[in-house]
């Protein structure tokens, strides 16, 4: 909101500053410059920085798709159709008064707190733009250490793989895996992992009576294990 309100007052003052000398300048003039950008910023910034907005970059984080990975163009515009109501800060920002500016501003924070309501009460903290789209915000401001990497320490010289086809997956079909299961381990919350896990099974036509947790741990050793094994051969 702090982007968006000091864009639309820079851009204002802008315009007025050029008009100054003429009765009134075009609303159409108004509408391109502050309304239209202020109306497109979430949706841009989301797919241009990957689910990021300069809020969500200052305070750590980031959209993700319910799978597991970067969500894509038609989630964010999704999230973004949904935003339109939730934060109706762009409709009526051509008013030039202050005190129409901060009616606006008030209204937009009174409607915020519904939407806030809506993500307490949501099982994966979302918002409404975030149920269509079938995606959630992520928390990325935790600590990194060995573990969190896709690399996992084999010791033993007997290793057995379980699942050699784990190699068909890309590097970010593993990092989704890494992610969603650190995020599982981290909230408890199991369901994406079950969801990731039934779509490498199903990828990889193979079956498995592990739990799901140790399922993709066991994948991310096997991938390792053979990654490592072929960079040495």
């Amino acid at each position: 909101m702090v982007v968006l309100v000091t864009y639309a007052q820079i851009m204002k003052t802008l315009v007025e500053a050029v008009f100054y000398n003429a009765d009134s300048y075009p609303l159409g003039l108004d509408l391109l410059l502050v309304s239209l950008p202020m109306l497109h910023y979430h949706l841009l910034m989301e797919v241009i920085f990957q689910g990021q907005s300069l809020g969500k970059k200052a305070v750590g984080i980031r959209v993700m798709s319910l799978e597991g990975g970067q969500a894509g163009i038609g989630q964010y515009l999704l999230r973004w159709i949904f935003r339109m109501w939730e934060w109706p800060l762009y409709f009526g920002i051509v008013a030039g008064s202050g005190w129409m500016l901060a009616a606006q501003v008030i209204i937009c924070g009174m409607l915020g707190m519904v939407v806030l309501v809506i993500i307490a009460v949501s099982g994966r903290s979302q918002r409404l733009g975030d149920l269509a789209a079938g995606t959630t915000v992520v928390d990325l401001k935790y600590n990194y250490s060995l573990n969190d990497t896709v690399f996992r320490q084999i010791t033993r010289s007997d290793y057995k793989v379980r699942f050699p086809d784990v190699m068909r997956l890309s590097d970010r079909d593993i990092n989704a895996v890494k992610s969603v299961l650190q995020q599982t381990q981290k909230t408890g919350r199991f369901d994406m992992a079950h969801r990731v896990a039934q779509k490498v099974k199903e990828v990889l036509h193979i079956e498995s009576d592990l739990e799901v947790t140790d399922f993709l741990e066991k994948l991310l050793q096997d991938y390792n294990y053979l990654a490592t094994r072929n960079e040495g051969g």
